[in-house]
């Protein structure tokens, strides 16, 4: 338990890790030790690791295999064009779609309502161990009309397939006419890093469309299609482009042979030229009437044996059923979640978590002027940096790769610092080595300097969803969305049996620490050098004369670094400000890696981070907090050149008590809950408010972080109620009320916006519970798995306080004591608490 309690604080400094700041110099060749932790079969195993598409496929190499699938209905001229499936995408038409149930490891089932086009898909993936590179894989494509389909639905299905390198082609055989293929089709390939390799498309099952048109003798409904491109490898993971390209020779032949009024019909105009022949992008059609079912079968040459459809339904058959007993294991809902709709959105939640993991590999957009404007310390910084942004300095760098979850398929399909450390924390209950290959994943994109990049752009398909003006990061992007998560106790408590080779192997998980601390190390100072806020400029008082920070990165109306982007700041900004959830999250990151260090025996570094944080819990409440307003506040300097405290209530105001800086008798852990617990000010029916409804600011402009709910920062105030609520202290009662009441809250929020959208979202409506913003948002909203399985503790107040009211005084004396000091005024109206 004690290596899994050292493991587990290596992934909370991850997730603690502040952002990373300026951009410094990248190393060519990072050092790599964590690379060879995880074998080389467990890495190239293919699966849905593009996460952007519906279903998209590809090992975790580059220059290798990749593939995907589209589909439309074809019942009619005007629907083709907006309805060809292939990137998710917002508000397309879908009744919800995603993994009902899925396990990195092992595979599972995904089912897409697609409401437009008239017909359920479901795609159910498995993959069989086997071999020196990286095993097999198969997968069952299933098509059902909705019960709103007319009768004889008309779709086709676009299997595609295409494979990067010099030299890497295809090559397409199996029983075929001018006319198309009338059985299985077979792709046969070669890499360096999947060896030989074949690639089989049955013929599977279901009707097909006849037609009396002329063109029938050449365009047949129950022959599958192949055509075969050979493109620049930069344009050949464009699916659907290249398809459309194809589909629009088609279209002009028959118009300039039949005329438009004599066309036939959909089915027969929407077709590709069949063109087998070697290349770099195959495109597989077939076209079904009612509902069709066929495999995809992905067979390695080192495995020895091919895989075959009757494999394949066996594999189903077991992923779910060790997919559901694993869950009840790991993820079993306390009360009052026990029914089984709960069952079935905690399932969903978890598996569109781990079927959001992709692999990601290319160059990226860096500005790495060093524009001393960037350092932002002269009044009026924020005008000095946009004229540098406008300079347009940026350059591309790399290639890199990345292994990671995402926040959402289909608006952020890529990898972000700060969400990364909270999709770890189901990540890690569930499979602690998978959520350290993505630690070291991240980790292996450091520079010399310290820094990660906040936002992972990498290759064309992932700037294929980046606005322009959004593609690079230069130094004011001080990766400052690197901050997010609980206390270590979120990830080493849970009393799970997991399945580690980093736990059961004392030796590798010894190992791990050790290749991985100096990084957290380097990033930690770089960090503290980059981001450090002024003190003695402004003759502030305070324990340290060297803790205190700022977000780089400000502009009058966000802080993008921070995570926080509109919440509100001090106006105007200023060089000399002092922001409370920055020395927060490097207080968090302090603790721990002093609980790393010691670990691995650095007892040394585990001194500095031991004052360090000794020194930030001491400022916190010199510079931070505000007796008159009875909170944490950010800071700056009014007119006259001295400290100024600016108040918005606010999840800034609850940072120190989130990240668990306060201790369960802290007289500050008083106020600040009931500030959280004031439904004129932050809680609601639906969770925990982003800004105080009693702000003149509240619900204001772009309104982003300025009244909705939020899960990462309503977990943590879930986790540390729960932490008071377990302790004797004189706010114990009120921290079991608040914890049961917030638990609820949040769960049935997400379950009732889940149940009549079929999605997760990015926010919630503190009002209203509707979920709103980003759709398919099962990054950080997936943190409802944990809160779902974390204990009942109704009972917990009332009996803290029966106990209280009949107690001795004597038996009660350490609580008055804590009483009486929470009535003590604070060192000064500047006070901000502790660690």
């Amino acid at each position: 338990m004690a290596l899994r309690n050292q493991l587990a604080a290596t992934l909370l400094s991850f997730i603690a890790a502040p952002p990373a700041l300026p951009t410094p110099k990248m190393e060519t060749n990072p050092s790599s030790a964590l690379r060879s932790l995880v074998s080389t079969t467990r890495a190239c195993y293919g699966g849905p690791y593009r996460p952007n598409l519906y279903f998209g496929l590809r090992p975790r190499i580059p220059k290798s295999l990749m593939a995907g699938l589209m589909w439309a209905k074809v019942d009619n001229f005007q629907d083709v064009q907006h309805n060809f499936r292939w990137t998710c995408e917002q508000n397309e038409g879908m009744a919800g779609y995603g993994w009902d149930e899925y396990d990195t490891r092992k595979g599972g089932v995904q089912t897409i309502h697609d409401a437009g086009n008239k017909i359920d898909m479901t795609t159910s993936f498995v993959k069989i161990p086997g071999g020196a590179h990286g095993g097999s894989w198969a997968v069952r494509v299933k098509g059902e009309p909705r019960e709103d389909a007319p009768e004889g639905l008309e779709t086709t299905v676009v299997f595609y397939a295409n494979t990067e390198g010099l030299g890497h082609t295809l090559d397409v055989s199996g029983e075929s006419d001018s006319t198309g293929f009338s059985g299985d089709i077979t792709l046969k390939g070669s890499s360096a890093g999947l060896g030989d390799y074949k690639l089989v498309v049955t013929k599977g099952t279901g009707d097909h469309p006849t037609s009396n048109h002329p063109i029938s003798a050449e365009r047949k409904g129950d022959q599958t299609l192949v055509h075969s491109l050979t493109v620049p490898e930069e344009h050949s993971w464009q699916g659907k482009a290249l398809l459309f390209t194809q589909l629009k020779k088609s279209v002009d032949m028959i118009v300039e042979t039949y005329g438009a009024e004599h066309a036939p019909p959909p089915w027969q105009v929407y077709q590709v030229a069949n063109s087998p022949a070697e290349g770099n992008v195959q495109m597989i059609q077939k076209t079904f009437e009612g509902p069709f079912e066929f495999d995809i079968l992905f067979s390695s040459a080192s495995a020895g044996k091919e895989v075959t459809s009757e494999d394949l339904t066996r594999e189903i058959k077991s992923t779910t059923e060790s997919f559901n007993d694993k869950y009840s294991e790991v993820f079993a809902p306390q009360a009052p979640f026990k029914d089984e709709k709960y069952r079935r959105l905690g399932r969903s939640m978890l598996s569109n978590l781990a079927g959001g993991i992709g692999y990601f590999n290319g160059q990226h957009l860096v500005d790495r002027s060093y524009a001393p404007e960037y350092e932002e310390e002269n009044e009026g910084f924020w005008e000095e940096a946009e004229a540098a942004r406008a300079r347009k300095q940026e350059q591309l760098e790399g290639p890199y790769e990345l292994f990671t979850s995402i926040p959402s398929r289909p608006f952020f399909p890529r990898g972000f610092l700060w969400d990364e450390g909270f999709h770890l924390l189901p990540i890690a209950d569930w499979d602690m080595d998978l959520a350290l290959e993505i630690v070291k994943s991240w980790y292996n994109l450091m520079d010399e300097d310290g820094w990660i990049a906040r936002e992972q752009i990498l290759g064309h398909e992932a700037r294929s969803k980046v606005p322009e003006a959004f593609q690079f990061l230069h130094k004011l992007q001080k990766e400052a969305n690197g901050t997010g998560s609980a206390s270590k106790e979120t990830l080493s408590t849970q009393g799970i049996k997991l399945e580690s080779a980093h736990i059961e192997n004392s030796s590798l998980g010894v190992k791990y620490l050790q290749e991985l601390y100096p990084l957290l190390r380097r990033q930690f100072y770089w960090f503290k050098k980059t981001q450090y806020g002024d003190i003695r400029s402004y003759d502030r008082e305070a324990h340290s004369s060297r803790e205190a920070y700022r977000w780089r990165g400000r502009t009058i109306s966000h802080i993008l670094t921070s995570g926080l982007d509109d919440y509100p700041r001090p106006q105007p900004p200023h060089p000399g400000e002092l922001h409370v959830d920055l020395m927060s999250w490097v207080g968090l990151m302090a603790k721990t890696l002093s609980t790393v260090a010691k670990a691995i025996g650095e007892v040394d570094d585990a001194k500095d981070y031991d004052t360090v944080l000794d020194n930030i819990q001491h400022n916190l409440v010199d510079l931070h907090w505000s007796e008159k307003e009875g909170c944490f506040c950010d800071a700056t300097i009014d007119d006259f050149e001295e400290h100024q405290l600016v108040c918005h209530k606010g999840y800034i105001s609850l940072f120190p008590f989130l990240v668990g800086l306060l201790e369960p008798d802290d007289p500050h852990l008083g106020k600040t809950l009931d500030l959280l617990g004031n439904e004129e000010e932050l809680f609601s029916p639906h969770g925990i408010r982003s800004l105080s409804k009693s702000s003149p600011l509240y619900g204001t402009e772009e309104n982003y972080w300025r009244s909705p709910v939020w899960m990462p920062l309503n977990y943590l105030a879930v986790l540390q109620l729960q932490h008071v609520a377990l302790q004797n202290g004189p706010f114990q009662s009120k921290a079991a009320d608040l914890y049961t009441r917030l638990r609820k809250n949040l769960v049935e929020t997400v379950y009732q916006s889940w149940e009549e959208t079929g999605f997760a979202w990015e926010q919630y409506d503190p009002e209203t519970g509707k979920g709103q913003r980003t759709q398919h948002f099962t990054g950080w909203t997936s943190l409802v798995v944990k809160i779902m399985a974390m204990p009942d503790l109704s009972n917990v107040a009332s009996a803290s306080s029966s106990a209280a009211s009949s107690s001795s005084t004597a038996s009660t004396s350490s609580v008055s004591s804590s009483s009486s000091d929470a009535s003590e005024p604070e060192k000064s109206a500047d006070s901000h608490d502790e660690l």
